[in-house]
């Protein structure tokens, strides 16, 4: 009985790691993807009602379809539409912070700054094999919080209230709430809580994305005069 649970166990183990490498070698090509839609996005000067479009498409993709699909044949087409969609969205923001002094500057920190989290993080967990899935009620908590925030925000700004203090703050929620989801992310593919590579890795290219997102607007915020 020993020898078959230890069997098992073993059995387990290979199944987390090749969810795990499957994961993380979906999440550079999905990565890629994205940086190239951006790219497009940026030279072809889409405007940011565009971009919103863009996302909404995106986001009724990953709540409506991608689950129903993510154990089939189109998981991965699916995929890769959505992460171009939100690589595309991205591209006005990125075109705004490159037309300004020092721009480039800013836009390379916040590249350097989500792949050091990320490496960081995702490091720290499959290196110490540490539980961070306690987490989730907590994280889940501050994102409703953190999307509520950001709902009241945008109607503010229609009255013509400055939110300039209020986005900062509510960008520095979001780091530390991406942070935190890469911690628990990593973690339930570490246990095994996560089983299917697709789903486990649109939601670390969800946290990549936001986590860079508001790293950019925080250091936007901090670098202008």
């Amino acid at each position: 009985m020993e020898q078959q649970t230890l069997s098992q166990s073993q059995g387990m183990s290979s199944e987390t790691q090749k969810v795990l490498r499957n994961t993380y070698m979906l999440l550079a090509m999905t990565l890629a993807f994205s940086a190239v839609c951006a790219g497009i996005s940026m030279s072809t000067g889409i405007g940011f009602m565009a971009s919103i479009g863009m996302s909404v498409a995106a986001i009724v993709l990953v709540w409506f379809v991608l689950p129903k699909v993510a154990n089939s044949a189109m998981g991965l087409p699916v995929t890769f539409l959505f992460t171009g969609l939100m690589g595309a969205s991205i591209g006005p923001m990125l075109n705004h912070y490159l037309a300004i002094p020092g721009g480039t500057e800013i836009v390379m920190q916040a590249l350097a700054g989500t792949a050091i989290v990320f490496f960081t993080l995702s490091a720290y967990v499959t290196t110490t094999k540490k539980d961070f899935t306690f987490m989730r009620g907590f994280l889940m908590v501050g994102l409703i919080l953190g999307v509520v925030a950001s709902l009241g925000m945008m109607v503010a700004s229609m009255f013509g209230i400055d939110v300039r203090a209020f986005s900062l703050a509510t960008s520095g929620l979001f780091v530390l709430l991406m942070s935190g989801f890469i911690l628990y992310d990593t973690s339930s593919i570490i246990r095994g809580e996560q089983t299917n590579y697709i789903m486990a890795t649109v939601g670390l290219y969800l946290n990549i994305h936001m986590l860079f997102v508001h790293l950019l607007n925080i250091l936007g915020a901090t670098n202008d005069d």
